[in-house]
């Protein structure tokens, strides 16, 4: 008798780090893909490398965990960076040096100081503006 209570409370216990691990490993991935918006490059993949157990966090017994990020700023290239997480909060983000997506692909500005932007008559492209 009480060796099957035993069971199951391990049993609810490991679905409990593992569902804590799931919810983890989803919230680095909303993470990863808006930073990767932010920072114009294209996220290739996320993955977990190492979680640990730990104490903290708002349940008491929680996770260190460490995802790999994969982008990619031109499609060609391939960089990695790191997200840490403790529980369900990210601690840090390492990001490698890596260069800017290409010049087209820059945003472009839209007033009249310094080029020939927003209230030009005339195309830049004639060489001349207004």
């Amino acid at each position: 008798m009480m060796t099957d209570f035993l069971m199951i409370a391990a049993l609810v216990v490991i679905a409990a780090f593992f569902w804590q691990l799931r919810q983890m490993a989803e919230l680095s991935r909303v993470y990863a893909g808006s930073e990767c918006k932010k920072q114009r490059v294209q996220l290739l993949s996320i993955a977990m490398e190492s979680a640990r157990p730990s104490i903290g966090g708002s349940s008491g017994l929680t996770w260190n965990a460490k995802f790999l990020m994969e982008f990619s700023t031109d499609g060609i290239n391939q960089y990695r960076a790191h997200i840490w997480m403790h529980g369900k909060r990210i601690k840090k983000v390492e990001w490698p040096i890596f260069p800017e997506p290409e010049w087209m692909e820059a945003p472009i500005a839209k007033g009249s100081v310094g080029g020939c932007g927003g209230g030009a008559r005339r195309s830049c492209n004639s060489g001349r503006c207004r």
